[in-house]
């Protein structure tokens, strides 16, 4: 595996820790601004349309710029909103704020995606992703936690000095390591040729799924905190608990979408999504009880990002002719999800259901996934195909 691979998903890792934190932050962050949980909420959900905006319109303008350039770049700018996010007093400048770093998060992953797949032959497309987002994971694993710690002990203010602070590092390596250009990597595809290749049921159905059950995983994911403490009666010092377990369970199942995504990837989408389902349905049901919520927290994180990671895997190995913007694809239908979760989880836990809302928009949201699997695979056009 080239090392470059590593050195990005550590730059993944600050920048998803950035898109994931608020989640544990959202009410002492409502309190302080003076807003309602709903309202913090669509904090994430700016974060992820800026990521559904920016995956392919700033694929496309640095398409031609040089990996490390174009990271670089937009690592600074990463950098440089978080400062000004920081320093704010204003929610509305918060939120511009979080919309700009997307964007510039989502230009660096799309970069990433392309750069990962024109450095590893086909059949290991999965392994070289599941180290990059096994930066993603960490950051669930570590980072959220930590900020959720911060957040408690100082501020919601000092996690984004921190998430500042935590990138540079980053930026200096991808300065001094990141390839100036691509070895091997064949000519421009045009970018009628790329956008095209949307079009094709073989790339728009994995999307499509994917989008939909990341629209479940941060559904329940933004709303994990008020589940612990206000149905399963924990205590507030228990959060960053439950939101490690979660990270641990996705690390684990995008290391088992690393393993076995690339040769069986159909039987790791049939016997995840059916127990993701499920898995959902559980925990609505009983998430008063701590031991339950606990251990489907850590199930539930694995499923989640195993099924994820094996479908976006599937969508970048149906998309050859689309080199560079198949990553920027993937990002954004990852961010379609992450966007449209924590919106409807909030119409959810606004209603008569309370925290349990979105835990139940959830469970539709998974079966919607299969359902459009099953839809595609009664018509007569070419299916999707799944090695495995």
């Amino acid at each position: 595996m080239p090392f470059i691979i590593f050195l990005l998903a550590c730059a993944v890792f600050a920048q998803s820790t950035s898109e994931f934190m608020l989640a544990g932050l959202l009410q002492p962050l409502a309190a302080d601004l003076d807003i309602t949980l709903p309202q913090a909420s669509a904090l994430t959900s700016a974060f992820a349309a800026g990521m559904v905006i920016g995956a392919p319109s700033v694929a496309a303008v640095s398409r031609r710029w040089s990996p490390r350039l174009a990271l670089s770049t937009l690592l600074a700018l990463f950098i440089m909103l978080h400062v000004i996010g920081a320093m704010s007093d204003s929610f509305a400048v918060l939120l511009l704020t979080r919309v700009g770093a997307a964007l510039t998060s989502a230009g660096f992953l799309a970069v990433t995606l392309a750069t990962v797949t024109a450095l590893v032959p086909a059949d290991r497309i999965a392994r070289a992703l599941a180290v990059v987002l096994g930066g993603t994971t960490l950051a669930l694993i570590v980072g959220v936690p930590a900020g959720a710690a911060v957040g408690a002990a100082l501020s919601w203010r000092a996690t984004l000095w921190g998430v500042a602070l935590l990138s540079l590092p980053a930026l200096l390596a991808v300065l001094t390591l990141a390839p100036r250009r691509t070895s091997g990597a064949a000519p421009l595809t045009p970018l009628r040729r790329e956008f095209a290749a949307l079009r094709r049921s073989t790339l728009t159905v994995p999307l499509g799924a994917c989008a939909l059950v990341n629209g479940a995983t941060f559904c329940a994911f933004t709303y994990l905190a008020p589940v612990a403490t206000e149905i399963a009666g924990l205590p507030t010092t228990t959060v960053p608990v439950v939101l490690a377990l979660f990270g641990m369970g996705a690390f684990g199942g995008v290391a088992a979408a690393g393993r076995w995504g690339d040769v069986h990837a159909r039987r790791v989408l049939a016997v995840g999504g059916i127990a993701l389902f499920f898995g959902w349905a559980i925990l609505a049901s009983f998430a008063a009880i701590p031991a339950v919520l606990l251990l489907l927290a850590f199930a539930q994180g694995a499923l989640s990002f195993a099924v994820g990671s094996t479908l976006i895997a599937a969508s970048l190995r149906a998309a050859p002719d689309a080199p560079t913007m198949a990553g920027a694809f993937g990002t954004a239908a990852l961010n379609i999800g992450a966007m449209t979760g924590p919106l409807l989880g909030g119409i959810a836990y606004a209603s008569a259901g309370g925290a349990q809302g979105p835990l139940v928009m959830s469970c539709a949201f998974t079966l919607a996934a299969a359902l459009l699997f099953v839809t595609q695979l009664r018509r007569p056009r070419p299916r999707v195909s799944f090695p495995g």
